[in-house]
């Protein structure tokens, strides 16, 4: 038999890893969310941090630091004068050589020929010119010659087209006549274009002929125009970073080159077609090189062309600009930079981004995102989920509530099931029932027989009546509680106890009411969402009315009133219905809500405060309302203050069973 090898799958993401839950991207959301941070700034940082639970996967900030570092790498490759230095060093070899050969002649041709040599500038260029036609005595000087020539050529043209020069690499004649039909007819190609007459037919034609000189294999006309245009503007680059000498004498060798090759009035026109097309690429930009190591023009040029590359790639990878979006990044890009697994981790991310919305958990609605209703219920059992396991087990009970609901403690009766019931069944008297009604089937082959239920067989097991609860969760809103650090928190606990209530005391009526300068009814779906009021007030008198009210459209219920603030109140409601406002409090904000106080203790509505501040002045007062309403007062941490509230709301239920 064939032996089989296994090994680590390279081709792509893992097919069979398990999918990426975005639940627990949503819940690393809610985090930033709940400190005050916008959906988007929220996904954002998600996004920049990369993913939980997912190792090995990179987010935006490590790919970002990646391509800086690998930008880095690029300016410390080298020189970008190399070719210059490798042309004089070719052309004083030559001309060594030369004066090598002529010394032992005592001719007066040697002389002359010697007079000639001493003559020529000091300029490259202008002195490769002269000896354009010069006759040479030495066979190995000829030959140097004709490899500076070749060189240049050959440099010149793959700075423009990326493999030039290995298409190049044998002075043909023949050759350099294909490079010239090629540019005649991708000249004549784009003029067709500009005109709209240009098809893909004719491009297929066109790469059928010259495909092999363009190893990027473009698929249609403006991913070539593309590819020649970002490689035409890293040429001009480079004579941007050169000093003035410096790219005064390599500009005069391109056009010397390109004079002599046949194909200058061409490459310039072919220069401007591209500059017309993309002129929002950095044509004449200097880039920085530090390295020490010459770089021929063709490498130099690739390097510039990639140095760009990753400066559009590190824009797009930080996200920082107004309609950011991953689709921005180009995963072509991406992958000549850093490789295919960069390209995967990118791939991850966006789909986090696309399952968030399409699972439900976003929306977009005029342009801003939003976080939807079911998005608010996963972080409220995320928040709860989070509060019980802070607590310690035994210490304060089973607070998973396994009882919770409609139900209580079984009483051992049973009675007819009714539509609506949420009461266990009572299986062993269901069943009896269908048989004394007749519900038995034939006997099957095993000598037993099926059970055949009817609706009104059921019957369902009698439970204690729990007493439904008004619960009412006052939360400060006022800016003292972004300062202390501890707005997050509050909101959290908010929305871990309005889950806790709908979800296992469902018979329950909750509302969560904020108050800073007014008080007002906050629904769930905007508890997440919620930011603190840049104003001046605590108006808790504003907010005990409110829950007042609650209480009243409930009278059967027991109350249950929890506050979670951090400062003494500083305003009331006046009568006309504006707010006043004033600190240290005013003795009618004081009067006016220690009454509200008291109505509640005639309600028979116990008060527990949780204070998230350690004011003198804050517990004076609270240490009152204690006195009156018979209520408790908790100073826990910001850390600690869904653990405290949500375990003495459950005391509270438990107490009231």
């Amino acid at each position: 038999m064939s032996g089989y090898r296994y090994g680590e799958y390279r081709d792509g993401p893992d097919p069979l890893a398990p999918p990426y839950d975005v639940r627990a991207a949503l819940d690393e959301m809610g985090d930033a969310i709940l400190a005050g941070a916008s959906p988007l700034d929220a996904l954002r940082d998600l996004l920049r941090r990369g993913l939980p639970g997912a190792p090995g996967r990179r987010g935006l900030d490590e790919l970002l630091r990646q391509v800086r570092e690998r930008r880095r790498e690029l300016r410390e490759r080298g020189r970008l004068d190399g070719t210059l230095e490798r042309a004089r060093a070719l052309l004083d070899k030559a001309i060594g050589l030369e004066r090598a050969e002529l010394f032992p002649d005592p001719s007066d041709d040697a002389r002359m020929r010697e007079a000639e040599l001493d003559a020529l500038p000091s300029d490259t260029a202008e002195a490769i010119r002269r000896l354009s036609g010069y006759d040479w005595r030495s066979a190995a000087a000829r030959q140097t010659f004709e490899e500076l020539r070749d060189l240049l050529r050959r440099e010149v043209l793959d700075a423009q087209f990326r493999g030039m020069r290995d298409a190049l690499a044998n002075a043909d004649p023949q050759a350099m006549e294909r490079v010239r039909q090629m540019l005649s007819e991708l000249n004549e190609m784009l003029d067709r274009d500009a005109r709209g007459e240009h098809t893909q037919a004719d491009f297929d034609r066109f790469m059928e002929k010259y495909g092999d000189l363009f190893p990027e294999r473009p698929r249609n006309l403006e991913e070539l125009v593309d590819m020649l245009a970002r490689r035409a503007a890293a040429a001009r680059r480079l004579l941007a970073s050169l000093t003035p000498e410096q790219r005064a004498e390599l500009q005069a060798l391109m056009e010397q080159t390109l004079e002599q090759a046949g194909i200058a009035e061409q490459m310039r026109g072919l220069g401007e077609r591209l500059y017309a097309r993309r002129p929002d690429l950095a044509w004449d930009t200097p880039e920085r090189m530090t390295g020490d190591r010459p770089l021929g023009m063709a490498d130099a040029t690739t390097a510039l062309q990639e140095l760009a590359d990753l400066a559009e790639l590190e824009t797009a990878l930080r996200q920082d600009y107004p309609g950011a979006r991953l689709d921005d990044i180009d995963e072509a890009a991406v992958r000549r930079a850093l490789g295919r697994s960069a390209v995967d981790d990118l791939e991850v991310l966006k789909r986090i981004e696309r399952e968030l919305e399409e699972q439900g958990y976003l929306r977009r609605r005029r342009g801003k995102l939003e976080l939807t209703p079911k998005a608010v219920r996963r972080l409220g059992e995320t928040a709860l989920r989070r509060v019980f396991s802070s607590l310690d087990s035994g210490r304060r009970g089973d607070h998973e509530q396994h009882d919770a609901g409609a139900a209580g403690e079984l009483t051992g009766a049973s009675r007819p099931w009714r539509f609506g019931d949420e009461q266990p069944i009572d299986v062993v008297r269901t069943v009896v029932n269908a048989v004394r009604r007749g519900g038995l089937g034939p006997a099957d082959g095993t000598g037993g027989r099926a059970v055949r239920l009817a609706v009104d067989d059921f019957e369902v097991a009698e439970t204690e009546r729990r007493t439904a609860a008004a619960v009412c969760l006052l939360v400060d809103l006022s800016y003292s509680m972004a300062l202390r650090g501890t707005w997050a928190a509050a909101k959290q606990t908010a929305l871990a106890l309005h889950t806790l209530v709908t979800t296992k005391f469902p018979q329950d009526a909750v509302q969560i009411i904020g108050f800073s300068n007014y008080a007002r009814v906050l629904q769930p779906d905007e508890l997440a969402g919620l930011d603190w009021d840049m104003v001046q007030g605590t108006n808790l008198h504003h907010a005990l009315l409110i829950a007042g009210r609650h209480l009243d459209r409930h009278p059967d219920f027991e109350p249950v009133v929890l506050i979670v603030t951090d400062g003494e109140p500083t305003a009331h409601l006046m009568r006309n219905g504006r707010y006043w406002f004033e600190w240290p409090p005013s003795k009618e904000t004081l009067e006016l809500t220690l009454a509200e106080v008291d109505k509640m203790t005639r309600r028979r509505a116990t008060l527990n405060i949780f204070m998230l501040a350690a004011d003198e002045r804050l517990k004076a007062f609270v240490d009152e309302v204690a006195r009156r309403n018979g209520g408790r007062v908790f100073s826990p941490s910001a850390e600690r203050l869904g653990e405290y509230v949500v375990s003495d709301f459950l005391r509270a239920r438990t107490r009231r069973r």
